[in-house]
């Protein structure tokens, strides 16, 4: 679909998101737009608070633990974190906030990634979406002390 409008969707990728237990807990959308790539989370977390977020490398989630989907989706090999000097993971994201009705809603666009190709994040096993237990705190490598994975969804293109 070809469009002269800056937002005018082209591809629209979905992740049912699920809880360890293996409950849905809600959908995340990878949206190309002609203005860029733009991530979508609405879920319902167990608790009010701030969560780390991450795409992982491998579009698998085996719950208990969802140690399946491998570690963050890093192409250029970078440590973890924006505030990390040798930072960040292409999968590094902004922390999810769950308010008093546990609900977490965010829109992010995703600085110069690439979904499909060489580097793209959907290679042939997909990726994941992880909301994890603990913020990030944005610059300790890997995973920014977020805890524990509780959310995992899979992007498959």
């Amino acid at each position: 679909m070809a469009s002269t409008q800056n937002n005018a969707v082209i591809e629209t990728i979905s992740a049912d998101l699920m809880g360890a237990d293996g409950v849905s807990v809600g959908v995340a959308t990878l949206t190309k737009r002609n203005d860029g790539i733009f991530l979508n989370v609405k879920a319902q977390a167990s608790t009010a608070g701030t969560f780390g977020m991450h795409l992982h490398s491998v579009g698998k989630c085996e719950g208990p633990d969802f140690a399946s989907a491998g570690g963050h989706w890093n192409p250029e090999v970078k440590q973890h974190g924006r505030d990390n000097p040798m930072g960040a993971h292409g999968g590094d994201l902004p922390n999810a906030v769950a308010g008093v009705d546990k609900k977490v809603i965010l829109e992010f666009r995703m600085p110069e990634i690439l979904l499909k190709g060489d580097g793209g994040l959907l290679d042939a096993d997909g990726a994941a979406l992880i909301i994890h237990e603990k913020p990030d705190d944005y610059k300790t490598d890997p995973t920014g002390n977020s805890g524990k994975r509780m959310i995992c969804g899979v992007f498959k293109g």
